[in-house]
């Protein structure tokens, strides 16, 4: 089981909130995949960058359940 890191970012976004999901070790298409599906069910914009999920808004206390429904432990 991965475990995965949850961050909020502000710094150099214009003081928008991004919440940040680190630490994947899979590969890109199926994080991609995942990235699509997380979106969808959030309701919200994001994309996958530099090996990191990006969401738009804080979405930690939303985000975590669905992770872990993932079969990935989550810190943070």
């Amino acid at each position: 089981m991965e475990t995965l890191k949850l961050r909020i970012e502000k710094e150099g976004r214009a003081g928008k909130t991004v919440t940040v999901i680190a630490g994947f070790t899979r590969e890109k298409r199926l994080m991609e995949d995942q990235t699509g599906m997380l979106k969808r069910r959030l309701g919200c914009g994001g994309t996958f960058a530099g090996g990191e999920i990006l969401l738009q808004g804080d979405l930690r206390v939303r985000v975590r359940p669905l992770l872990k429904q993932l079969g990935y432990g989550v810190k943070g």
